[in-house]
């Protein structure tokens, strides 16, 4: 089962952008890992936004991520749907991705979580 889990959001610089999502909307910076900062809005809430630095988006990336406790499961089920896979399910240093696209090739990450 898929739950929405984050939004990237390409910005030119991440720090100062979570540092506006704090200062003006009052969300929670979550994380900071460099070249990409999460927030999240105050209250219970599950989605963050990845603010993701670098000078322009790629193309076909939604920036929207979903989170799913088993990658490989969920991509091989998918699959069988006809869901074209993009990105095929890949072990990183940070966990398990993969991607996927609508018909109108617009992709959509999948980690687990």
């Amino acid at each position: 089962m898929l739950a929405l889990n984050d939004i990237a959001v390409v910005v030119r610089d991440a720090k100062a952008s979570a540092t506006w999502w704090h200062e003006k909307l009052g969300f929670e910076i979550v994380s900071n890992e460099g070249h990409w900062v999460t927030v999240k809005p105050p209250g219970p809430c599950d989605v963050t936004l990845h603010l993701c630095e670098s000078d322009e988006p790629e193309r076909g990336n939604t920036g929207i991520g979903f989170t799913t406790a088993d990658v490989a499961k969920e991509a091989a089920a998918l699959q069988k749907k006809g869901v074209r896979f993009t990105k095929p399910v890949e072990k990183m240093a940070w966990g398990t991705m993969a991607m996927f696209a609508d018909p109108d090739g617009n992709e959509f990450w999948i980690s687990e979580g």
